[in-house]
């Protein structure tokens, strides 16, 4: 499997907070069936900033680590890159980075939040020819209790990334029930860990196909084990009509 979000560079932001927590991490994401890993430390959120060329410092180092300790785990580059004003011009200025030099950029909106201008932000990146990943939109308050606003960010082109505890049930019944909701209305477009640590925030992205297997079908779960795949290998990947909900508890209509 290829996880497309997570937080497993060393002493960067709140991830790992140390090269043998990183090899603990990658152990064990290996051992959930993960070969390939893109590190997406946060960027911009006002408490961490990981520029472009510091990832890739980092990412470059901890696959020498990885090596020399014969953990079969390949890192790759990215940021979760928080929206902000200056978004954009730190692109053009090279100080974000796409998911493993593809055309995608995951990015991440606020807790409580969806920033006004972000319709503006989704316009311009798809202009550029950049494709915007929203992570874990299931956890933004807003779209867990409206998710038609996912939709309308979603025609605009944006895609969606949900997180495999959010799945799982770790962070509770609401958020699993939106979560496959938003998957069974072809909102979200992949699956990923956003590990932060072996406690609280690990992998679980083995069960989190599990469940999707089970609760929509393996359809639904080989589509996003071949997203995943696409972003490595440069291709495009071919978003599903959007289906409307019909049980009202879940607020989409």
């Amino acid at each position: 499997m290829i996880d497309i979000h997570s937080h497993i560079l060393p002493c960067v932001d709140d991830g790992s907070q140390s090269l043998e927590e990183s090899l603990a991490m990658a152990r064990a994401a290996v051992d959930d069936g993960i070969r390939q890993i893109i590190a997406t430390p946060h960027h911009a959120n006002g408490r961490y900033d990981n520029p472009a060329g510091g990832v890739v410092k980092s990412v470059a180092s901890l696959n020498e680590e990885l090596r020399r300790e014969g953990i079969e785990l390949e890192v790759l580059t990215g940021q979760e890159i928080r929206v902000y004003g200056n978004l954009v011009e730190d692109w053009l200025g090279q100080l974000l980075l796409p998911l493993h030099r593809s055309s995608y950029l995951l990015i991440e909106l606020p807790t409580g939040d969806v920033p006004k201008h972000l319709p503006d932000l989704i316009h311009e990146l798809r202009v550029m020819q950049l494709i915007p990943i929203i992570a874990h939109p299931e956890r933004n308050q807003v779209l867990l209790n409206n998710p038609k606003r996912l939709q309308e960010l979603v025609e605009l082109g944006a895609l969606g990334q949900v997180t495999s505890h959010s799945l799982n049930g770790v962070f509770g019944k609401k958020i699993q029930e939106v979560s496959l909701q938003m998957c069974k209305s072809n909102l979200i477009h992949f699956v990923a860990s956003d590990a932060h640590n072996l406690t609280s925030r690990s992998f679980g992205l083995t069960n989190a196909y599990h469940v999707i297997e089970g609760k929509i079908g393996k359809d639904m779960a080989d589509y996003f084990k071949r997203n995943a795949q696409a972003i490595v290998e440069g291709s495009r990947i071919e978003a599903k009509p959007l289906v409307k909900a019909t049980k009202k508890r879940f607020f989409f209509w």
